[in-house]
């Protein structure tokens, strides 16, 4: 029997902590394109006051061009699944982002309000394919391995998106017309289009597979369902907050519905549009009721903290998107050991040390007034930013635990809308919290006063996360591979 080579070089099969390059280059295509949608949304959301001007219209008219968007999101987002397996990852997400194109080269031509929110639809019906897809095909083509170190390079739109969105739209708003807010979204689009049909594999069903029906009866529920949620919650902080008629019926209306599809999906054996019986598994379900929290404490958070900075410190649109840069770069800095981390001690420990920085670094702004030390303030941001991004990489990661190849496109929608309500019902509630607080104040020192009870309420809505974390997988098992086997003989022998 020959002596192993232990000088040597181990075969990059062998290695359990590389990616594999295949799957690397699948992710770097999929980022391109992703960032069209990242950066639209962030560029768009600090733009409304400009484009109201620009547009003659008012405001409560603007604001349907994020929320016409959001619709258009989150009716298409349950379509994703069936649209996969009738036309393959490749042609869907070409497609997708083909639409997304045409909404962003529209809405820059666009000659009024209601047709710029008619071309944003049509943006949001690509962006919502593209969203759940994203993680899809990556995760179908990772085969379980590495899952946290994949998860930190799917993340880094997410990552990019609150550093570099709202500062590149304060300077194409200084320095240039806002149709180039939409204008810039084309490189990305047709870069990621060009690599995608160069790079992705091509996995259309075979000719003669069974032809996977449409379930029509659960989209009409599901899909206007969710919509009318995320509607209702959206008119909470221009409205009476949650009393008001023009919350409760699409709050109720949209309840009903998902309802109805959850009861009508749990009795299907096959053929639902999202197959909820993936509940069944502790990680997806511990996963998306964290997700849901998470949400709260991104999105909640992430709509106090530029107003806190507009209100009480005098800061313009781009003066607080400067600002909130650090909790941006802190995300991004946390990828890679989160990543790698949540392979090797496994996602509950990941999140749960996560979620507890979140909520350590949201503690200060509990306590802020109109001359807490912005050095204090910054620091405290990059602390959550890596909070944030640890915890998101964790249990993104974890959804995916113990899942086969044909269940993970379920899994991805669930996700995808569990953090989405999740963020709208934090922006909801923190919103009213905080005109109940700071609505009749008239100072600087009042507001601030206000904007800590709500900062307040977002401490607890993170450290409620904390405990649920020891619901998530544990250490994970090595994945068995062909190829680890053919490397591990190699060099035992």
């Amino acid at each position: 029997m020959s002596t192993p080579n232990r000088t040597g070089p181990v075969p990059a099969a062998a290695d359990p902590d590389r990616i594999d390059p295949a799957v690397r280059r699948m992710a770097i295509t999929i980022i391109v394109g992703a960032l069209a949608v990242v950066f639209d949304t962030t560029i768009v959301s600090v733009a409304l006051n400009d484009l109201a001007k620009e547009l003659g219209a008012p405001l409560s008219t603007i604001q349907w061009v994020s929320t016409g968007y959001l619709l258009a999101v989150f009716v298409t987002i349950p379509l994703a699944g069936w649209a996969q397996s009738r036309l393959g990852g490749k042609r869907l997400w070409i497609a997708s982002l083909s639409v997304f194109l045409l909404g962003s080269i529209l809405s820059a031509l666009a000659w009024d309000a209601t047709s710029l929110i008619t071309f944003r639809v049509v943006q949001g019906i690509g962006g919502g394919i593209m969203m759940p897809l994203t993680a899809t095909l990556i995760m179908q083509a990772a085969k379980g391995r590495n899952i946290g170190q994949v998860m930190a390079i799917i993340t880094v739109p997410t990552a990019l998106g609150p550093i570099l969105g709202p500062v590149l739209g304060g300077l194409i708003l200084h320095l240039a017309d806002w149709r180039w807010m939409f204008f810039v979204n084309i490189p990305f689009c047709v870069v990621g289009g060009w690599l995608a049909w160069r790079n992705l594999p091509d996995d259309r069903p075979a000719p003669d597979s069974p032809r996977v029906r449409l379930d029509a009866i659960g989209l009409l529920l599901l899909s206007p369902g969710v919509a009318a949620l995320i509607y209702g919650l959206s008119r909470v902080e221009g409205s009476a907050g949650f009393a008001s008629a023009e919350v409760l019926i699409p709050l109720v209306g949209g309840l009903a519905l998902v309802g109805g599809f959850t009861a009508r999906a749990l009795t299907r054996t096959t053929g639902a549009l999202v197959n909820l019986r993936l509940f069944r598994h502790r990680a997806l379900a511990s996963s998306s009721a964290l997700l849901f929290l998470g949400g709260i404490t991104l999105y909640g958070a992430m709509m106090l903290l530029p107003l806190y900075f507009q209100q009480v410190r005098g800061e313009d649109a781009l003066g607080a998107g400067l600002l909130l840069i650090p909790q941006g770069v802190g995300a991004l800095f946390a990828r890679t050991l989160a990543g790698k981390y949540t392979d090797r001690v496994g996602p509950r420990w990941v999140a749960l040390a996560a979620f507890a920085f979140v909520a350590a670094a949201t503690v200060p702004f509990a306590f802020v007034t109109a001359d807490t030390s912005m050095v204090l303030l910054v620091a405290a941001l990059l602390v959550r930013g890596i909070g944030l991004g640890a915890a998101m990489i964790a249990l993104s990661g974890a959804a995916y635990v113990g899942l086969e190849h044909k269940e993970i496109p379920d899994a991805s929608i669930i996700t995808r809308v569990a953090q989405q309500i999740g963020g709208s019902v934090g922006i909801a509630v923190l919103a009213v919290i905080l005109q109940h607080t700071a609505g009749d104040a008239h100072t600087p020192g009042a507001l601030a006063d206000g904007f800590d009870d709500a900062f307040w309420w977002s401490v607890a809505f993170t450290a409620v996360a904390v405990p649920l974390c020891r619901l998530l997988p544990g250490r994970p098992e090595p994945v068995a591979s062909a190829d680890n086997s053919e490397a591990e003989a190699a060099v035992q022998v």
